[in-house]
């Protein structure tokens, strides 16, 4: 009886969206309440923000992110140096850097780190919502 059960609720839950876990990583409170309002994703669940590399880590280790906003120049540990660790720890992660740092080498070292999309600060909703979408196909 039970294994008619368990097949029930499969048929059920593939009908379902794949909900991603989003984390905005972002040493300023205000950047990261205007990702938070901004992203229009019904699919795209906020599972935390942190406001460093260390928080960030921490919080990836309890939350498991798919989708990852982060800035580069944090406190106590930076966006290069977390995005190194997070994809260590999870491969499959996918990065948004959204930092005002636009010069070349950062953006390049960012994607050599296992990043997957740079978005330029300042941004608008439809840039980072075009971003967002490009990380999650």
């Amino acid at each position: 009886m039970s294994g008619m059960r368990n097949r029930n609720a499969k048929a059920l839950n593939g009908n379902a969206k794949r909900c991603f876990k989003l984390m905005i990583v972002d040493d300023s409170n205000l950047m990261r309440r205007r990702i938070e309002r901004s992203q229009q994703f019904e699919d795209l669940q906020l599972v935390g923000t942190a406001g460093n590399g260390l928080e960030a880590l921490e919080l990836f280790k309890k939350t498991d992110p798919d989708v990852v906003t982060m800035d580069i120049t944090m406190p106590r540990m930076d966006g290069i140096e977390c995005i190194g660790q997070l994809v260590a720890l999870k491969p499959a992660v996918r990065i948004l850097v959204i930092s005002a740092l636009a010069d070349k080498a950062t953006a390049v070292e960012a994607m050599e780190r296992g990043a997957n999309g740079f978005l330029e600060k300042p941004f608008t909703d439809r840039q980072l919502n075009e971003a967002i979408a490009e990380l999650m196909r």
